[in-house]
């Protein structure tokens, strides 16, 4: 039989960081990792559209700092900071300590495998065809720069009566080297004839020995007062990316001007007049 080590706690110490740090006797330890589940859990839940891929905390004598990872700041935030603010209250009667919110924005989530997972899951739960979703994943992490992409999905797929598997992939995913920066992430779509589980792995590149894994997809951290809001990159009208100004796909007024260059007649142009 296959044997199967996660990704990142195959790696964690060499690249990677723990996403919990902190330090207790055998006392208080178990009471500990329960309350960090409670704390993901409370995150994931009340940011479910949030498109939050990692929570990260960090524990001191009498604080508790939270680092959330998400594509979406703005709903985060809301409006003036109260969502916020909101969170940090509730964070603070769950542990009896002092917290403190600091929001991460990814500015690449097509390269984040957990949010790729989550993004498929969705699309099959509103019946798009699995091969599908898989296919533009796939094409949208390539044209990110990630060197390669495995995606795995299982379960009653189409809703056939019988459960099976299929993948997408492209490019090399080497699961086996150490410091290979491959990001892992799964999920789940909640469909109306069963569970199916979505897998992703990403490889974006080596890491130099010593070295820790910077996620070039990671912005600075913003605080927690600031009162942007809309959607990861920028908002007010212009969408998540913007768009070209004028009526045709590439601005301008849509087209090609009619009776000119090539002649108003039919054919491939009419004569000059004598």
């Amino acid at each position: 039989m296959g044997q199967k080590v996660h990704p990142i706690g195959f790696r964690l110490g060499v690249i990677r960081d723990w996403e919990s740090k902190w330090f207790a006797d055998k006392a208080g330890y178990t009471q500990l990792v329960g309350e960090d589940l409670d704390i993901r859990q409370l995150i994931t839940r009340r940011l479910a559209n949030a498109s939050v891929s990692k929570t990260e905390i960090e524990r001191h004598l009498n604080e508790v700092k939270v680092t959330i990872h998400t594509a979406k700041p703005g709903i985060v935030i809301g409006k003036q900071g109260a969502a916020v603010e909101e969170l940090r209250k509730l964070l603070e009667a769950m542990t009896g300590k002092k917290a403190r919110v600091n929001i991460m924005e990814i500015r690449n989530p097509e390269i984040d495998s957990r949010l790729v997972a989550r993004s498929i899951a969705e699309q099959l739960e509103r019946r798009v065809a699995h091969r599908r979703a898989m296919k533009q994943a796939v094409q949208r992490a390539e044209r990110m720069g990630a060197k390669g992409i495995r995606i795995k999905v299982g379960g009653r797929l189409g809703g056939s009566e019988m459960s099976r598997n299929d993948k997408e992939a492209h490019g090399k995913v080497p699961l086996q080297t150490l410091r290979a920066d491959i990001d892992y992430g799964q999920s789940e779509a909640a469909t109306t004839f069963g569970r199916i589980g979505v897998k992703v792995w990403i490889y974006r590149g080596d890491v130099a020995p010593g070295q820790k894994v910077v996620d070039p997809a990671v912005q600075e951290p913003r605080r927690s007062s600031d009162s942007r809001s809309g959607g990861p990159r920028g908002g007010g009208s212009g969408g998540s990316r913007g768009g070209f100004a004028g009526g045709g796909p590439r601005g301008g007024s849509g087209g090609r001007s009619v009776g000119q260059g090539r002649g108003a007649g039919t054919g491939r142009g009419a004569p000059p007049a004598r």
